[in-house]
């Protein structure tokens, strides 16, 4: 009977294969991760970030629930720059996305519109361009709205009407244009909330002029 012998380097890899534990990606930390590798940090706010733990609930700036699922996001004036990926989409258990005061560039992204449970959004004071997204419209938890103070354009989505829970809007400070909606939560809001939009003309008059009258 032959009798094989295998090198003992060989015979502990295989003891240590079906002995570790296996540890899975985190979709969020991916999601995570992927965000902060096209973003520009110099205060190394973001060094705590490493895609090599098992989940990112013990990152700086990131707070979890009990099941370990991201449900806020905490980088207000901290100096980042770049694009607000659609890499954020991906945090589907997202209650509170507070980025102010940075300079946060390019579109926001449509994939906003997947995180269900958002509660508030402050993007205010960045260098955000482009259109508001529709896609906004479909957070039906969205209670506070603060889009402020960067360079948006376009007519304000009339989907917005459609937030019932909204309680506090700011779009002031943007290149918004056409009419401001009156439906819904927006009958609410003070003028305000819509200043300094220089082309911006006022409340809508429904059946006299069209939503985006003047973009």
């Amino acid at each position: 009977m032959a009798i094989w012998f295998l090198p003992f380097s060989s015979v502990l890899l295989l003891v240590l294969s079906f002995t570790s534990p296996v540890i899975s990606s985190n979709s969020e930390g991916d999601a995570l991760h992927a965000l902060r590798a096209k973003l520009s940090d110099p205060n190394n706010v973001l060094q705590s970030w490493d895609p090599t733990l098992i989940n990112p609930c013990t990152w700086f700036h990131v707070t979890c629930d009990n099941n370990n699922r991201v449900i806020r996001l905490d980088l207000g004036n901290s100096n980042i720059s770049g694009p607000l990926g659609v890499e954020i989409g991906h945090l589907e258990h997202l209650q509170f996305l507070e980025l102010y005061r940075n300079k946060f560039e390019g579109k926001l992204p449509d994939e906003l519109g997947n995180l269900k449970y958002l509660i508030s959004i402050d993007l205010s004071e960045n260098n955000l361009h482009g259109a508001i997204p529709k896609s906004l419209s479909k957070l039906k938890s969205l209670r506070f709205l603060r889009l402020n103070d960067n360079k948006l354009s376009g007519p304000i989505p009339r989907e917005l009407s459609l937030l019932s829970n909204l309680k506090a809007l700011n779009l002031s400070n943007n290149d918004l244009c056409g009419t401001v909606p009156t439906d819904g939560p927006f009958s609410t809001f003070p003028p305000q909330s819509f200043a300094n939009n220089t082309r911006l003309n006022g409340p809508e008059l429904l059946g006299l002029a069209p939503y985006d009258f003047g973009c």
